[in-house]
């Protein structure tokens, strides 16, 4: 009798991980259990994506994920730590039209409006009531406003 062999440890050469790509990208998820719900994506590979949710996912369920610039997808929950999770998407990510859509791409910015240092008035300003040179030693403690007498 035989003893049969674990499986190996790491996957095969031909399901090597696909290289992930920090994001920081709002998106949406829905499943039977807890509707829809909003979502914060911090990396992006083409077989999935994973982020922070605002409750715990379960593994192994199935997902539909929203991605900007993407069709709505299907996916499997595949790891799940707290509230951070990792979603297997069942068609491909395409991380290039989640950045154009997501408005990180290297299109020119909007013309803002620009500002202008202006300098400081060079003739004195007229400044009605104020009397310069009321604080004299001789006149310390005066009210000026009630009037000369």
């Amino acid at each position: 009798m035989s003893i049969p062999e674990a499986p190996p440890a790491s996957p095969p050469p031909n399901e090597k991980r696909q290289p992930r790509q920090s994001r920081l990208v709002k998106a949406a998820l829905a499943c039977a259990r807890l509707g829809q719900f909003d979502v914060t994506i911090r990396n992006v590979s083409e077989t999935g994506i994973g982020g922070q949710a605002p409750g715990a996912l379960n593994i192994g369920e199935r997902i539909t994920v929203f991605l900007p610039g993407h069709e709505p997808m299907l996916g499997t929950v595949r790891w799940v730590a707290g509230n951070r999770f990792g979603i297997e998407t069942d068609r491909p990510v395409e991380t290039s039209r989640l950045r154009a859509a997501h408005g990180s791409g290297a299109a020119a910015p909007e013309p803002i409006a620009g500002f202008e240092i202006i300098p400081p008035p060079t003739a004195p300003a007229r400044r009605p009531g104020l009397v310069l040179g009321s604080a004299q030693s001789a006149q310390f403690g005066r009210n000026m406003w009630q009037g000369k007498r």
